[in-house]
This record gives C-alpha cells, sequence and structure tokens, in this order.
C-alpha cells in the first residue's frame, strides 16, 4: 500500500483556528439569537469575503 502524504494539514489547522475566533467574534457582537446564527454562518464563509476584498482592493 503506498503511504499518503497530506500537506495541507497547517492550512487546515489555521482554517479552523481562524473559524473559531470569527464564531467567537461575531456570535459576541449578536444582539439576539437569529444574529448569533447569521454570524456563525459569516464565521463559516469569512474567508471568501476576505478574498473578495482583497482582489477588490488590488484592481483584479
Amino acid at each position: 500500500m503506498k503511504q499518503e502524504i497530506h500537506k495541507s494539514a497547517p492550512a487546515g489547522a489555521v482554517y479552523g483556528l481562524g473559524l473559531i475566533g470569527a464564531a467567537i467574534y461575531f456570535i459576541s457582537h449578536a444582539t439576539s439569537f437569529w444574529m448569533g446564527v447569521i454570524g456563525f454562518l459569516k464565521a463559516i464563509v469569512w474567508p471568501a469575503y476576505l478574498v473578495y476584498e482583497a482582489l477588490k482592493h488590488l484592481g483584479m
């Protein structure tokens, strides 16, 4: 059997920590239960917003 080596493990850890940090931030600033739910959903997709804004800023 061939052993598989996963080289993206550090990226997964960074994304996981970012997800936890974003969730804590958004939920702590929520004013109601549903705003907390929306905050959690935002925490899941925050990298997409980051890349979009970076590309927009760079004019690409």
